[in-house]
């Protein structure tokens, strides 16, 4: 056996910046903190692959005995099953927890468990920890008081200070701290809870490398990181041999970084928890919480700080929201007024100018300035004209061609650093296309006095971690003094400067040259439209005209004469709409394939399959392909396969090698068939419209087992869908026809969340009648009252199995199959060892390919 590897190192002629942390694969560290043990098994044979070095101990077994076993011998297989289970109502990205569970006989633990996409496997991870013996529902009852009172704060400030103390007192540390960060990435400590007898990190900064990219990634994957004691010993992941160490972004177990850990230390701290804090599910900040000694949160309680992050979350986006609602609400009021304002004055840029004042209300801004046709104006605290034309010739150098938003003009543009006091931030709308005249809002610069938590611009060394970079020793308040900076522009703020630009650009300055031109343009497409109108409807007008005379001979009475014309047209028409939804662009064949049957069979429109790939027609050859499918259908629902309760129609699509399409048209458990004594119309059509038309092909045989015709549609008229199958491979990868499953199912499982989750899939896989029981009285009560084609059976079922119920279904000869997370080598009663089995957590497709050998031909 090997230990993972996990070490990197960053080449020692690289510039010396904390931000070399970046490259340090943080979820590849091999190892894990002693606090847990973890175990890795393949999921489709129990099989262990990995497992932390200390599992061993914990499990009572050698230490050479855990790689290579299957799982439910080193743990009781009812574990395993629940674990399994567990894993059934949890998506790829999560973690399912487990409090207090017996792994063996004197090992209770408290369990994480998630899936692992590795080297091609899909692997069960599993992590255990002593379980403290506090219930789980002491913790959730906590979460409810907390909330409650932090729902009583007021003012931010307030609600930040309400949510540290709140998780200090659920968790016990020494200090916790709200920290959030800014636009450039550095934090800030915006609310602190503190024991009494330690000094204040509130208000001061972190620049942004004091916490990685890769490190800000896993935030937002892991609401909570713990870390009980940064001198405890690592413990290596070992496994049968080499290949890439696992990949420990979910781990609740995941060893830390040397960097991280000197990092703390340099602190004074020796244990730490971070709870983060999302909005839109990007990383806003964090719940920061130090401890000056070793100290372990129970499992429990850091459920219920992760459950407690989410919902600060939630009531922070709120808060925000209702502010920037308001905000933006008052601007679009104002904006309004002001757009119906200019719109009755003159529609050009000397409405603008006159609406300076009104236009600088929407915004918090200390000036503004517009630049049109060469010319500037000026109002409040903005540069000279003479900086202004300056400041445009570089605007135009950049190409902005949309809203432009910075809170430092000097950054980007050095010379305007010398108007810094009276404009240090613009917000620039452009107002024409191409960009060359410009509306521009600024802000005065905000000289402040920042608070940092050590230097930042000191330099950093490498030290006793190799070619690892030591973090900075020092965390004493050092002040800086920003100058050249406005306060930064809000995208909200962004935002309404581009409704802005919009009003302007399409209300204010219809009148502008370029808008000239897109009438003209718009003036010649309609020319063009309405003669390519005209066209069409000469053509259609001409085709009901042929429908009708075509139609006449074979009619025997007005009633029929007015039926088989009128669906003829309805089919044109159905035709019409799918076409020009796209535009006049080419429409799904499958639509219309599935518009035609449902139009005759309404809800048993599935008795039509069309296997193949996603096939678009064109425009020109639409009509003529949905008159065949129109008559095809109407022939099969009259004489053929459709006419009856249990025929069908087979459709195979395929793109030959020079690009045409082949469709072969099969009808099958119909009535007999034989040839027609008479061609109608409807016959013509089908058989020569294609090659009329379109120069195709078709071929008609009307077998006596059901009719079978081959259409050959060349490739100008057709397309493939973009990202549909490919062609040879379309059949397997169609999902199953509804109607080819057992249609009344009986499911068995006393989990309401994966009966849930199985009755969604077997709905989807279409099965019409799913029963469901959550113990065996249930289910034998169900059977009594008729029973089910099928049944899936979870084997444990609580205090009891479903063994029961299997044999009253064998008694029956109702097929059946269970349901379990137990190991293939698990012991089940003789008279059911041969019965199948779906391993859990399954998919629809594995729940597909259980039910289909079982499939009555009546189904």
């Amino acid at each position: 056996m090997t230990a993972d590897p996990g070490t990197t190192s960053i080449d020692s002629s690289a510039t010396i910046d904390l931000g070399n942390c970046d490259r340090e694969p943080i979820h590849l560290l091999g190892a894990v903190q002693p606090f847990g043990f973890l175990l890795a098994a393949r999921l489709d044979d129990g099989q262990v692959t990995h497992a932390s070095a200390n599992a061993a101990a914990a499990l009572g077994v050698a230490a050479d005995a855990v790689i290579g076993r299957p799982l439910h011998t080193l743990i009781a297989p009812e574990a395993v099953h629940s674990i399994r289970g567990l894993l059934q109502g949890v998506g790829t990205d999560m973690v399912g927890r487990a409090f207090a569970m017996t792994l063996t006989s004197g090992l209770v633990c408290d369990v994480a468990a998630h899936l692992l996409r590795h080297e091609g496997t899909t692997l069960l991870i599993i992590e255990a920890e002593p379980t403290s013996g506090e219930p789980d529902s002491a913790a959730a009852a906590l979460v409810r008081d907390m909330i409650a009172r932090l729902q009583r704060a007021g003012d931010q400030p307030a609600f930040h200070r309400a949510a540290a103390r709140e998780l200090r007192a659920l968790t016990g540390f020494d200090r916790v701290m709200v920290y959030r960060f800014d636009h450039d990435g550095s934090g800030e400590v915006i609310g602190e809870a503190v024991d009494p007898g330690r000094g204040p990190f509130l208000g001061l900064h972190y620049p942004a490398s004091d916490i990685p990219h890769q490190a800000r990634l896993l935030y937002e994957r892991n609401w909570l990181r713990i870390i009980p004691d940064i001198d405890a010993a690592p413990v290596p992941i070992v496994s049968a041999g080499g290949g890439m160490p696992l990949d420990l972004s979910l781990s609740v177990l995941r060893s830390v970084s040397t960097i991280h850990v000197e990092y703390l230390r340099n602190m004074g701290v020796a244990a730490s928890m971070s709870v983060s804090i999302l909005r839109n599910g990007r990383l806003w900040g964090l719940f920061a919480c130090h401890h000056y000694a070793p100290h372990r949160v129970p499992f429990g309680r850091r459920t219920a700080a992760e459950l407690f992050g989410q919902v600060f979350s939630l009531l922070l986006e709120n808060r925000e929201r209702a502010a920037e609602a308001a905000y933006e609400a008052r601007a679009q009021a104002m904006h309004q007024r002001l757009v119906t304002a200019m719109a009755r004055e003159a529609t050009r840029f000397e409405s603008v100018v006159a609406h300076l004042d009104e236009i600088a209300a929407l915004l918090a801004c200390d000036g503004i300035g517009v630049w049109t046709g060469g010319r500037a104006t000026l109002k409040g605290a903005t540069p000279t004209p003479e900086e202004f034309a300056a400041l445009i010739a570089h605007l135009d150098d950049q190409g902005i061609d949309k809203v432009y938003a910075r809170h430092e003009i000097g950054g980007d543009y050095p010379p305007g650093r010398a108007f810094a006091e009276r404009a240090a931030g613009m917000l620039v709308v452009p107002l024409s296309r191409p960009a060359r005249d410009y509306l521009v809002f600024f802000r005065r610069e905000v000289s402040r006095s920042v608070a940092w938590a050590g230097d930042p611009t000191v330099p950093k060394t490498y030290g006793p971690n190799g070619d690892r970079l030591t973090p900075r020793q020092s965390f004493a308040a050092w002040r800086e003094t920003v100058t050249g900076q406005s306060q930064p522009w809000l995208p909200l703020e962004c935002r309404i400067a581009e409704m802005l630009r919009v009003s302007l650009l399409e209300v204010i300055l219809q009148l502008s040259d370029l808008t000239e031109e897109e009438r003209r343009r718009a003036v010649a497409r309609q020319d063009l439209l309405i003669a390519e109108l005209n066209h069409r409807i000469r053509n259609i007008l001409g085709l009901i005209r042929g429908v009708i005379t075509q139609s006449r001979d074979s009619a025997t009475s007005i009633e029929s004469f007015t039926e088989v014309v009128g669906g003829r047209i309805q089919a044109l028409a159905r035709a019409h709409d799918q076409i020009t939804a796209d535009n006049w662009g080419p429409a799904s064949l499958r639509s219309l394939i599935a518009a035609e049957a449902a139009a005759y069979l309404g809800g048993r429109g599935e008795r039509v399959h069309l296997a193949g790939p996603e096939v678009l027609i064109e425009p020109e050859a639409f009509t003529t392909i949905a008159l065949v499918v129109h008559e095809m259908i109407t022939n099969s629902a009259k004489y053929g396969a459709l006419s009856d309760q249990r025929g069908r129609v087979d459709i195979a699509a395929a793109f030959t090698s020079d690009g045409s399409l082949s469709l072969r048209w099969t009808e099958r458990s119909g009535p007999p068939v034989s040839p027609p004594t008479r061609r109608g119309f409807g016959s013509t059509v089908i058989e020569r419209s294609i090659r009329h038309d379109l120069k195709g092909a078709a071929t008609v045989d009307y077998a006596p087992s059901g009719l079978v015709a081959h259409f050959t549609i060349p490739a100008a008229y057709v397309r493939q869908a973009p990202g549909s199958t490919v062609p040879g491979a379309a059949a397997a990868a169609m999902p199953l026809r509804p109607g080819r499953l057992p249609q009344d199912v009986l499911l068995v499982e006393d989990t309401m969340i994966i009966a849930l989750d199985a009755e969604d899939m077997l709905r989807q896989l279409g099965v019409a009648t799913v029963r469901l029981a959550a113990s065996v009285a249930d289910a034998l009560a169900v059977i009594a009252v008729r029973p089910p084609a099928f049944a899936l059976l979870d084997v444990n079922l609580g205090v009891e199995s479903s063994f029961a119920v299997a044999a009253r279904l064998r008694a029956l000869g109702v097929p059946f199959a269970f349901a379990t997370g137990y190991g293939e080598q698990a012991a089940f009663p003789p008279d059911f060892v041969d019965t199948p089995r779906l391993r859990k957590p399954y998919t629809a497709e594995t729940l597909r390919d259980l039910l289909e050998p079982f499939a009555t031909e009546e189904a």
